[in-house]
């Protein structure tokens, strides 16, 4: 059986170093083997870059278990590939060489539309570890994936966990009710707000069980979800989502949560794979 393992791309840009220090950290915390990968067109190319990045991991966590190794061919195909099996995959923002724009155009689309395992996106100099909670964005059922995740990710880190339940509703205008709380509409938007706080709640009765330790604080809000978690990635460690994909026909597509947060988010962000 393979070992528990953390897979990082790199490229000897600043942002990969950051990528490769926040996967060490995260390879450290599970106590899973770090495997370093450098897409390059010729094999021979690559020495450089993964000695430095091998030397940096050793002097991070001196008792890390860390292996690299070179892809020949694009950075896409070569994470993919080592993400199988993998407890989790780390890329850089920006770049040079194999993992170059991977926030900008079809690459970061492919890599999020194909990888096998949960995704991390290192964005800026956000520090790796401290004691910033951790974020999750809950759609619906198909995020338990994404909910195990965070809960896991708040235990190894000793931190709280906080879920954000988007809401948003059209609602239809009408003439007040002489009886307050009684006209149709009323009655409806009550029922709605039972049901949208029970959500949050109702979906992770199982995991608030099985990891009693982990505080958690649920949120349920009416706004766009994106807009909503926005805000809150800028005091979170990590943010976590469901990676929603969809086909269409230039490809796969994520959704309109995980875009902004990619590219907008003010710390790293999370993509798990939902159920199909």
């Amino acid at each position: 059986m393979a070992p528990h393992h953390v897979v990082v791309g790199v490229d000897g840009s600043l942002n990969a170093v950051r990528a490769l220090d926040w996967a060490s950290d995260e390879a450290a915390r599970r106590g899973a083997e770090l495997r370093v990968v450098y897409a390059v067109p010729e094999r021979d190319e690559a020495g450089p870059v993964l000695t430095s990045s091998v030397a940096r991991v050793r002097e991070r966590h001196p008792a890390l278990a860390v292996v690299s190794r070179a892809a020949v061919g694009g950075a896409v195909r070569a994470l993919v590939r080592e993400s199988g099996g993998a407890d989790l995959t780390v890329v850089g923002t920006r770049g040079f060489g194999g993992v170059a724009g991977l926030l900008a155009g079809s690459v970061s689309l492919r890599v999020a539309a194909q990888v096998h395992g949960p995704l991390l996106i290192v964005r800026g100099d956000h520090p790796c570890d401290g004691d910033r909670g951790v974020l999750l964005g809950l759609e619906d059922d198909s995020d338990a994936d994404a909910a195990a995740y965070a809960f896991l990710e708040a235990e190894r880190r000793g931190v709280q966990l906080r879920v954000v339940h988007s809401t948003h509703h059209h609602i239809t205008p009408e003439l007040p009710s002489l009886i307050p709380g009684t006209s149709p509409g009323q009655r409806r938007r009550a029922q709605n707000d039972l049901a949208e706080e029970a959500v949050p709640r109702f979906s992770l009765a199982e995991l608030r069980d099985a990891h009693p330790e982990v505080a958690v604080e649920t949120r349920t809000v009416r706004r766009g979800p994106a807009e909503a978690l926005l805000d809150a990635t800028r005091e979170s460690a990590v943010v976590v989502i469901g990676a929603h994909r969809r086909t269409s026909r230039i490809g796969p597509q994520l959704g309109p949560v995980a875009h902004t947060l990619l590219h907008s988010s003010h710390c790293p962000v999370v993509l798990v794979p939902t159920a199909a």
